[in-house]
């Protein structure tokens, strides 16, 4: 494997690991700042790297770079910019799933073709084991993408005052 297809595919791995970690964390309706940095930074890095690759043509895998890169672009405004403020919670949930969802779909199809016990029972994108576990895949997806929508609206915001009242309970009292 050349340096360039090693770097591309442990970013894209990388960034598989951290977005399911992000997901298990909106799951729990907690964030996970860190781990949020680390998935959006190496997915896009992964978009990006993939256009490294010498082509001659547009692929498909090229149009869902351009779809992940505008994805991401939507995620990391609402999470950096919007700061999950209002439906850019839910924006920033949907698009990070969707992000996740699209280098889980490549991470299949490259499986496929690489693969040679899964390339003999699906030797083109139109078998049936391949449409069927990318089917599973999307639809795993769809309602894990719900449940952190609603599971992530639900994070519990801890203000000054509950966190002061913790610290020090007289920092509430009244003086007249």
């Amino acid at each position: 494997m050349k340096t360039f297809t090693l770097v591309h595919v442990v970013i894209s791995l990388v960034g598989i690991l951290s977005g399911f970690i992000v997901l298990s964390g909106m799951l729990a309706g907690r964030r996970l700042n860190g781990w949020t940095a680390l998935f959006l930074a190496t997915t896009v890095a992964t978009s990006v790297t993939g256009f490294g690759f010498p082509i001659d043509h547009l692929l498909p895998s090229h149009k869902v770079g351009i779809i992940s890169l505008v994805v991401l672009a939507v995620a990391i405004f609402a999470r950096y910019r919007r700061n999950l403020a209002g439906a850019w919670r839910k924006t920033y949930v949907v698009s990070a799933v969707l992000a996740l969802y699209l280098n889980v779909f490549v991470l299949i199809v490259q499986a496929f073709l690489k693969i040679p016990a899964l390339k003999n029972i699906a030797p083109t994108p139109n078998d049936p084991p391949f449409k069927l576990t990318q089917l599973v895949v999307l639809v795993t997806f769809i309602a894990l993408g719900i449940v952190a929508a609603i599971k992530f609206r639900n994070e519990r915001v801890r203000s000054v005052q509950s966190s002061q009242l913790r610290t020090n309970p007289s920092s509430l009292a009244t003086h007249d």
